[in-house]
């Protein structure tokens, strides 16, 4: 039978792997320039730590594992009896995989307190794992570029996630990303004034779809949660809601009259909004969207997404947002943070679809050592160990090459990598070094050969 790979994985190649990679370091110099300090958390996480943190959704998706050991046999006869999978699954797991990387770091927030220093700004790159529904730019296994700031409530912070977005987007050559943002408060500000406000999560929830199933999906929805007629059709103005950030400002300014929370968020969105407006952006443009819900249950305040450049089809590329409590799940009360993450897997499609990955070169050697004779092999390898303690990718063709043919094959090797420099022999420590590039052919010591490369 031939081997396979779960649905939703991936195997990388060595060219993928290194355009990935060239997406990571410029996050990473980003992050680390913008003051952030990189942290890691374990794959997987006690369940008690991840369950009932993304609501009923969120949930649904976390891939539980298996407790070791005979599983099965402390588990009542009437729990087997009855097949219910959640109360079997509270009996048989007790880790699951980490299905972001900020409820792992609210962990980290509330068990490492005394050792950080506040405000703390974190960086994190990881995998992380949903049980999800694979599809284009969504997979079961994938890498979050996370950076949040807790202990701090200012509204800076958000202003600079707004740059640090533009920033990471700019240097990868993402122009005409739009970054949306909106506010918790505002939300719920619209549930009250509507009389649907112990509807609050149901109703962001189905608005947050609008995008992908419309409004008649949306209304439905909400009908199905029990939100009355009468209180969508008060939403109404939202599905078209249109103008610039300043116009929308002043429209959901009178519409939450009546309610200080959903003032509140206007208030906090008309802050980010003159900010940038005064700093100015790169590539990237802001946007109002008062739609955007991201149906996580711990955003407070202000809520982002990123959406790729017009013409490419693809999700959102980032997301966020601001968690005024969430270390008080795990008893760390009024720390507040607000963080963001960029979808490496949808940037890499992006980039892919925009033909950006132009500059990116696998690793290879600067110098390749052919190996036509057993004999000068290890007066070879002395070289290359030279070469290598001078900063200089080398290494040596490992067969032997008995014939024509064998030779043929590794001149072959050195076109298809690319190779700049090949030593073809060794005699008396003088080395033959031949330029692949204009074909010029030296003999020189293991010195001149050293400069001639660099």
């Amino acid at each position: 039978m031939k081997p396979s790979i779960p649905k939703g994985t991936r195997d990388f190649s060595s060219t993928e792997v290194a355009k990935r990679n060239y997406i990571f370091s410029t996050i990473k110099h980003s992050f680390e320039n913008f003051g952030f300090q990189p942290i890691e958390t374990p794959s997987f996480e006690n369940s008690s730590t991840l369950m009932g943190k993304y609501g009923e959704e969120g949930d649904r998706l976390i891939f539980k594992i298996l407790n070791s050991g005979d599983y099965l046999s402390k588990v009542d006869d009437n729990i087997l009896t009855e097949k219910n999978s959640q109360k079997l699954i509270s009996k048989i797991s007790e880790k699951a995989l980490r299905y972001d990387l900020t409820v792992p770091f609210a962990r980290y927030v509330v068990q490492h307190q005394n050792d950080i220093t506040f405000p703390f700004k974190r960086y994190q790159i990881q995998p992380v794992w949903r049980a999800d529904r694979p599809q284009k730019g969504r997979f079961r296994e994938f890498y979050q570029c996370d950076a949040d700031v807790v202990g701090s409530k200012s509204l800076w912070q958000e202003v600079e996630f707004v740059q640090l977005y533009d920033t990471v987007f700019s240097k990868l050559g993402l122009s005409g990303t739009t970054i949306k943002i909106n506010n918790r408060k505002i939300l719920s500000g619209i549930a009250e004034v509507i009389g649907a406000k112990d509807k609050l999560i149901d109703f962001t929830v189905a608005l947050d779809k609008l995008d992908k199933i419309g409004k008649e999906g949306v209304v439905k929805e909400m009908l199905s949660k029990g939100i009355t007629e009468e209180a969508i059709k008060k939403v109404d103005p939202l599905f078209d809601f249109s103008g610039t950030n300043t116009d929308k400002l002043a429209s959901l300014e009178g519409m939450l009259q009546g309610s200080d929370e959903g003032l509140k968020g206007v208030e906090e969105l008309r802050f980010i909004n003159n900010s940038i407006t005064e700093l100015g952006l790169t590539s990237a443009s802001l946007e109002i969207d008062v739609t955007l819900a991201r149906g996580l249950n711990y955003y407070t305040g202000a809520i982002y997404e990123v959406s790729a450049p017009k013409g490419v089809k693809m999700g959102s590329i980032g997301g966020g947002g601001r968690y005024d409590d969430l270390t008080g799940i795990f008893g760390l009360k009024d720390v507040s943070g607000v963080g963001i993450s960029f979808g490496l897997d949808r940037i890499y499609l992006v980039m892919e679809e925009l033909n950006l990955f132009e500059t990116v070169e696998l690793p290879k050697p600067k110098v390749l050592f052919l190996n036509f004779n057993e004999n000068e092999s290890l007066e070879k390898v002395k070289a290359i160990r030279v070469l290598r303690e001078n900063n200089i990718k080398s290494e040596l063709y490992p067969d032997t090459a008995t014939s024509n043919k064998q030779q043929k094959k590794q001149w072959k090797y050195v076109t298809n990598r690319g190779i700049e420099f090949v030593v073809t022999d060794v005699e008396n420590d003088t080395f033959v070094l031949k330029n692949m590039i204009n074909s010029e052919q030296t003999t020189c010591s293991l010195d001149e050969l050293i400069t001639k490369v660099q």
